[in-house]
């Protein structure tokens, strides 16, 4: 490992810990040379699948693109940064757990859009706007319908339940 201070190349491990989350080897370092010492995170290298864009262009996964999406979608709304992550976190691992080597941007756009119509209606709308690229109000409006039909159902089922 490199000394980021000197640029010397030999240095000795001093200390390793395991990380807060479990998923990384915290370790302290000094470098033979100039004898300071500096920190090295060490975790899993993570293979995602490529995503492959409508146009047939493939790009890697960037998970950073999607939270900023969601937040887009989520803004002024009551969902927390953290649930956003944790929606993120699951989409990661269930294209991990694919094990395809690409995977279409429709695979991601619909699990973004399933995991938000659960967590906030009116985000969920934002996000299909955007997403689906709706060409007319009346797309727009056959979503809305689609939806208060299934708030309808849900609600009917769950008072059928509870009269049980």
């Amino acid at each position: 490992m490199k000394c980021p201070f000197c640029g010397y190349e030999d240095t000795r491990v001093v200390d390793s810990r395991l990380g807060k989350e479990g998923n990384n080897i915290r370790r302290r370092r000094e470098c033979v040379q100039c004898e300071r010492r500096f920190t090295t995170y060490e975790r899993v290298e993570e293979t995602l699948p490529l995503v492959v864009k409508k146009d047939g262009r493939r790009e890697a996964f960037d998970r950073q693109k999607i939270i900023a999406g969601m937040q887009r979608a989520c803004e002024k709304r009551p969902v927390p940064i953290a649930t956003i992550e944790e929606v993120v976190d699951r989409i990661e691992q269930s294209l991990q757990e694919c094990g395809e080597k690409e995977v279409p941007s429709s695979l991601v756009g619909e699990s973004i859009m399933q995991s938000l119509q659960s967590l906030d209606e009116v985000a969920y709308v934002r996000f299909a706007s955007v997403y689906r690229q709706f060409r007319d109000i009346n797309e727009f409006m056959a979503e809305l319908t689609d939806i208060l039909a299934k708030g309808t159902a849900k609600a009917s089922q769950e008072s059928s339940t509870e009269e049980s």
